[in-house]
């Protein structure tokens, strides 16, 4: 029976657009394979943060993956919290995995995201993401991965990564498997997307009637330390997967800390919820 095996598509880690939680595909195949998702997530997540405001989201994915190991992507997103919008976001992804060595595996990727007229995602102002990760596979699975941000804003990421995958058998009959895939990262990076968004947010704010923006030296002094490259986040991620030849059911859970460098006054943990369903053509 064929196996899934989970990659990072781009988003967004994934988060969302940069990372794209958990994007499904099988294991390596001879023939080129089409992967269709539908994915609900309790609130979007980038690198480990979120909008001041919850964003729970539904999305549908679409990709196509050749033997060479290029791939392609397309995701659509629409925010349950505004009706409104039949789509509130969309991305395009391109990407190449290539094995450098026997447990080595290089995975480049560029990443394009659409975002509607006053986003209220904190990541609107990376609309682009160009990423490098490389994967070491020993009784962990080990990956470094260096994303740049472009687009209104210029940021970096550097996140490190370690997962373990355990087969927990069959339940009801042989042809299904249940894995759980724990994994651990630490990232960090610069800020100015947060800026922007806070900027982009007053702006919103102002119109009805809320709250003027901060005093200009506060305002200075929280863009400078937005360009320095500092500790985002730490994330744990626990996914349950159900699959069978052509389909798999993911239930994963993510927390996440802040660091203390972190642009927002609330550093409480995060905690997402994300049920996602993959079928393999």
């Amino acid at each position: 029976m064929k196996q899934f095996l989970l990659i990072a598509a781009v988003l967004f880690s994934m988060e969302l657009f940069a990372q794209e939680d958990s994007i499904s595909t099988f294991e390596e195949s001879p023939h080129s394979t089409l992967t269709f998702a539908a994915l609900y997530h309790n609130n979007a997540s980038y690198y480990g943060q979120t909008a001041e405001e919850k964003m729970p989201f539904a999305a549908a994915y679409l990709g196509l993956r050749f033997p060479s190991g290029i791939y392609m992507s397309a995701l659509a997103y629409r925010l349950l919290n505004q009706p409104g919008k039949l789509i509130s976001a969309s991305s395009f992804g391109i990407g190449w995995e290539f094995p450098l060595y026997k447990k080595l595996v290089l995975d480049l990727s560029y990443n394009h995201s659409f975002f509607s007229e006053n986003s209220g995602f904190v990541q609107a102002a990376n609309s682009d993401i160009a990423s490098a990760g490389l994967s070491y596979k020993h009784w962990l699975t080990t990956t470094i991965t260096a994303d740049f941000a472009f687009g209104q804003e210029n940021d970096v990421f550097g996140t490190i990564s370690n997962s373990k995958k355990f087969e927990l058998g069959t339940l009801f009959t042989k042809k299904e498997t249940w894995t759980l895939t724990p994994s651990v990262d630490i990232t960090a990076g610069t800020q100015r997307f947060y800026q922007s968004y806070i900027t982009e947010k007053i702006v919103r704010d102002s119109l009805l009637g809320l709250p003027l923006p901060t005093s200009r030296s506060e305002s200075d002094t929280a863009t400078v330390s937005a360009r320095e490259i500092n500790l985002l986040s730490y994330n744990l991620r626990v996914p349950l997967a159900y699959s069978r030849s052509h389909y798999l059911i993911e239930l994963a859970y993510q927390l996440s800390v802040l660091s203390d460098k972190v642009h927002t006054t609330d550093r409480r943990p995060r905690s997402f919820l994300n049920l996602s369903f993959y079928y393999q053509f």
